[in-house]
């Protein structure tokens, strides 16, 4: 029986983003949670 294993390493960064990029995230975060509520409120049970 042989067993392989794989190392690696990962590694993060932290990113810096500008005033207009957290808006845009905001706006798309808060665009997402609207569209998740439509649906839960439109399915059948």
């Amino acid at each position: 029986m042989t067993l392989n294993l794989l190392f690696f390493t990962i590694t993060f960064k932290k990113l810096k983003m500008t005033a207009e990029e957290c808006i845009h995230q905001e706006t798309i975060q808060k665009l997402h949670d609207e569209y998740i509520d439509r649906r839960l409120e439109h399915r059948n049970f």
